[in-house]
């Protein structure tokens, strides 16, 4: 199969968007937006932030407001609104007449955690798992935001739309939860002379779905492919004097970010899938044909990204003697990648080292195996058990890892069918991220539906292939648009961050990436391919952004990844490490 250059890199977002999204970039950064910040008259909604509406815990010494609705003309109020609650240093606060609220100014000299009411960071939750909506706060529990509080943080937690929030007369898919996130960042800017806070420091935090969505709106920052989406809401794209606003923001930390989705049937296949041959892999069904031909597809894309080392050196896979394109610089890459996260777990763990598998799903009765590895040699042999893939030198504690396919097999097993992400039938939870209404998910990438095409005279010949997984199928899909009127290939290129990060996409340096970027994730996930989270850090690392902290590690899945400690302790002290300069 022969994909030519733009078919390969511009499949996820079509000539078309391209062509828009070049003729808007200018008016994103010179601010010429024709939508003003403030509210139009006929609105029911005003942008502006009411400091006389304060509410007070004075056990915690906490100010807070629930339920501001942060655009002019919502879609869905029940989910566009955001609540903010502020450490009592920030502010100072009179009690109104009511004898309940309070009207409150900033204080810029006081101090919690060592930050001012000036400096402090504004974190932002992205909960948002399968690209699910995230529900604002109904009522104010000061449990679920007491660490941050403490530690100086301003806490602002924004509703956003999501594929599990349509209506029958509204689409909430892609990309309306990246762009009320934006929409959310704005609002905070436009009344940053009342809000504590520094503007300049919002950090965005999110797992899986919602590490997915921070990576792309901290990809995204000021993307012109975004504006059509903001203004429909009103969102603010101007302060009150006319200024352009911005939706950028300083930081991103992502936990198992699923994303990429543009290219993530195929890098699934060749990290995983390539290795299995049970369930929709095994022989003698379409499916295993389309597993090789996907994994077939994803190094002709991975070489024309034009990734970089430390050093400027190309990273290519190339051909091997077996499996597919399992040699080149980035195959080396990833076996170190691997290995690192290997020989970290080996210096954090003191043995015997106890596993514990999962059970069921809750309420099953299924409870989990717990296995104890007296030493590190018990622990090797346990993953050579039945292959040698990794050798281990007592003297200097270290291993090396000889290949990807005793590692996957061992550590990372295909836990999806065959399409993991764009699925044939339109089955898998990404389909419904793109979905054209209620109860329509649709198919999103040009790399899958290439792949289908290019084989598709040999998949009839199957006795389980149905013509519905045909690439008209694709074809119908990406032709339809949103009530924007944009396609589906401006929509995936909305939420794809290597378009906004990499030189072979058209989105290159027309947006404001974040500045400082914590990347964690599970190595032992079947989520999503290795390759997803490193080729973030590789194309941001490309793109100039110095502050990229990756780590992948060993032992965990699909979770909140950290060799130690708990994942808010550090993400808090990565905030001050970033923040605190």
């Amino acid at each position: 199969m022969d994909i030519n250059r733009r078919t390969v890199i511009r499949g996820a977002a079509a000539v078309a968007a391209f062509g828009i999204a070049e003729s808007a970039a200018g008016e994103a950064f010179a601010g010429t937006s024709s939508t003003r910040g403030a509210a139009s008259a006929s609105s029911a909604y005003s942008l502006e932030f009411d400091s006389t509406a304060w509410s007070y815990d004075s056990a915690n010494d906490v100010y807070y407001q629930l339920g501001k609705v942060y655009v002019t003309n919502p879609a869905a109020t029940d989910y566009e609104n955001l609540s903010i609650y502020v450490p009592g240093a920030y502010l100072t606060a009179t009690a109104n007449s009511d004898g309940t609220t309070y009207t409150a100014t900033v204080n810029p000299k006081g101090t919690t955690g060592g930050y001012s009411g000036r400096t402090a960071p504004i974190v932002i939750p992205v909960n948002t798992p399968g690209y699910s909506a995230q529900k604002p706060a109904t009522s104010y529990s000061y449990n679920s935001v007491s660490r941050y509080l403490q530690a100086g943080h301003i806490y602002v937690w924004p509703g956003l739309r999501g594929r599990n929030a349509s209506t029958s007369t509204r689409s909430d898919a892609a990309p309306w939860g990246v762009t009320d996130l934006k929409a959310a960042v704005r609002y905070l800017r436009y009344n940053r002379s009342v809000l504590p806070g520094s503007t300049d420091g919002i950090v965005l935090f999110g797992m899986s779905g919602g590490g997915a969505q921070d990576t792309v709106a901290g990809a995204s920052g000021d993307s012109p492919l975004y504006y059509p989406y903001l203004r429909t809401i009103g969102a603010a794209m101007e302060d009150a004097k006319g200024r352009p606003l911005s939706d950028a923001v300083a930081g991103v930390m992502a936990w198992c970010p699923i994303t990429s989705l543009h290219e993530a049937n195929l890098s699934y296949e060749w990290n995983m899938g390539q290795f299995a041959s049970t369930g929709t892999r095994a022989a003698g069904t379409w499916t295993s044909a389309y597993s090789t031909d996907l994994a077939k597809a994803w190094p002709k894309y991975l070489n024309r990204l034009g990734l970089r080392d430390e050093q400027g050196r190309r990273l290519k896979l190339t051909e091997s003697d077996s499996g597919i394109h399992l040699a080149g610089s980035y195959y080396d890459r990833l076996i170190d990648v691997i290995t690192t996260s290997l020989n970290h777990f080996l210096a954090d763990t003191t043995f015997p080292y106890t596993v514990t598998t999962m059970g069921g799903p809750p309420g099953s009765g299924q409870t989990g195996t717990s296995t104890t590895y007296e030493t590190v040699a018990d622990y090797i042999a346990h993953l050579n058990a039945d292959s040698t893939w990794v050798t281990y030198d007592a003297t200097t504690n270290t291993a090396t890892v000889s290949g990807l396919e005793g590692f996957a097999k061992s550590q990372k097993n295909a836990n999806k069918p065959v399409g993991a992400f764009d699925g044939y039938s339109r089955a898998q939870t990404e389909n419904g991220v793109f979905a054209m209404g209620l109860d329509a998910p649709a198919h999103f990438a040009p790399l899958t539906r290439d792949v289908i095409k290019a084989n598709e005279t040999t998949y009839v010949t199957y006795s389980d292939w149905d013509s519905g997984y045909g690439s008209s199928a694709y074809d119908s899909d990406f032709a339809k648009k949103d009530s924007v009127g944009k396609d589906m290939a401006w929509r995936a290129a909305a939420y794809n961050p290597l378009y906004f990060l990499s030189p072979a996409f058209d989105g290159y340096r027309r947006s404001r990436p974040a500045r400082h970027w914590r990347i964690r994730t599970g190595i032992m996930q079947g989520d999503t391919a290795n390759t997803t989270e490193i080729n973030i850090a590789l194309a941001l690392r490309n793109y100039g952004i110095h502050d990229v902290d990756f780590a992948t590690v060993w032992g965990q899945g699909h979770t909140q990844a950290e060799r130690t400690g708990d994942s808010t302790t550090n993400f808090i002290s990565w905030v001050a490490s970033i923040t605190k300069k």
